[in-house]
């Protein structure tokens, strides 16, 4: 579906970042299933340079404002895309006036001439209280579906993956995805792609059954720890991603052995806007 190698340039928020997949030795603490897709990516086919620009908590608007202009100028063959999530859980958001904005967006893409992959949202059902926004993720996923089918652009369905009502396929935030969710989101993506890989999925054995008293503890906890925080840091203006810079801001060639985690051990600096030796095209 795509040539190899080529450039794989992964744009959004906190989804692509890696958010819910903790890795010490990497960017931004995190890793995530864009990174894994990258890798690869590179041990199918050794050349692939990748890089990603997300950053955890932007909205739509910002990603356009600070994602689009660097990604036009790095030539992606391969381009990823989730942006809208953060607005659809903001109070006051137009689904139409965003999905406008989201075509605006994914059409100026288009013109890299890259395959582009688009991705629907997820129901996230942690509390009754954000089932309140299930029509607006509805509306947008109807969009993006829209939106995919006339830019010729590659769906992921993510909304229809069984497999994250698996509460392990979550963070403890129960809003991002966990190690486990990010690997079977990369294999997923990798099998649209036509990618041959052999992941280590989420074992699925039964999960054990918890008592009423575990189930309320386990809620208070997560209040306390998630939910206090958050509303705090909305009431401030503040986001986690305010002083955070993209993870792989120029593209990289991503070594088909060790892969990213190699590049961080022999000493690359991501910070130094500097590309992997060899990376710009002739």
């Amino acid at each position: 579906m795509i040539p190899s190698p080529g450039r794989y340039l992964a744009l959004g928020d906190s989804f692509t970042e890696g958010v819910g997949d903790p890795n010490k030795h990497l960017p931004n603490g995190v890793r995530g299933w864009a990174d894994r897709v990258a890798e690869k990516l590179a041990k199918d086919q050794p050349g692939w340079e990748y890089a990603n620009l997300a950053i955890r908590s932007q909205r739509l608007r910002q990603i356009a404002a600070a994602q689009l202009e660097p990604a036009l100028a790095m030539q992606p063959t391969l381009i990823t895309l989730y942006a809208g999530g953060n607005d659809i859980l903001d109070a006051g958001t137009n689904v139409a006036q965003l999905l406008r904005q989201y075509e605006e967006l994914v059409a100026t893409l288009s013109t890299t001439g890259a395959t582009l992959l688009l991705f629907t949202g997820y129901d996230v059902d942690v509390t009754p209280a954000l089932r309140l926004f299930r029509r607006r993720n509805h509306l947008y996923n109807d969009g993006v579906r829209s939106i995919s089918r006339e830019y010729d652009a590659v769906l992921v369905d993510y909304w229809s993956f069984e497999a994250y009502r698996d509460p392990r396929m979550w963070a403890p935030d129960r809003l991002h995805m966990s190690k486990a969710g990010h690997k079977y989101l990369a294999s997923r993506v990798l099998d649209v792609l036509g990618v041959r890989h052999s992941m280590n999925l989420l074992d699925r054995e039964p999960l054990r059954s918890r008592t009423l008293l575990q189930w309320e503890r386990s809620q208070r906890r997560w209040v306390n720890d998630w939910i206090v925080p958050l509303a705090y840091r909305k009431i401030r203006g503040v986001t986690l991603g305010d002083n955070l810079q993209p993870r792989w801001p120029e593209p990289v060639r991503v070594p088909p052995k060790g892969g990213l985690r190699r590049l961080v051990r022999s000493g690359f600096d991501d910070r130094s806007a500097q590309a992997v030796e060899g990376h710009e095209r002739g």
